[in-house]
């Protein structure tokens, strides 16, 4: 059985991802993908990971996506059944390009053998 702030946060990935497929006009913004999100235990912050087809525009999509963050807050009050929609802070998710470097090495470690 899932805990309400891992639900929560499930809801928040599936629903913000619907608004940045289907309603954000930014052009920067349609090339996000949100990896997953993490809610504290008392439902009022989250951090909400995304990564961007455009690496070298990382900085303004990481500022763009945060100005909008009380546009999600508003959208997703209509949509999640929830009291009290938490305060969102979008993250740049560094796992992603983390592991392409690893496999990078082990792919040059296996050429020089």
């Amino acid at each position: 059985m899932k805990l309400k702030g891992e639900r929560v946060a499930s809801d928040l990935v599936k629903e913000i991802s619907k608004i940045l497929l289907t309603e954000i006009k930014d052009e920067d913004l349609k090339h996000v993908t949100i990896t997953y999100a993490t809610v504290t235990n008392d439902l009022s912050f989250a951090k909400v990971y995304f990564t961007t087809l455009d690496d070298y525009k990382k900085e303004k999509v990481v500022r763009d996506i945060n100005n909008a963050a009380s546009y999600f807050r508003s959208e997703l009050a209509g949509r999640l059944n929830i009291r009290h929609i938490p305060e969102l802070k979008f993250v740049y998710d560094e796992s992603i390009e983390y592991g392409k470097r690893i496999e990078k090495i082990i792919e040059e470690i296996n050429n020089e053998s």
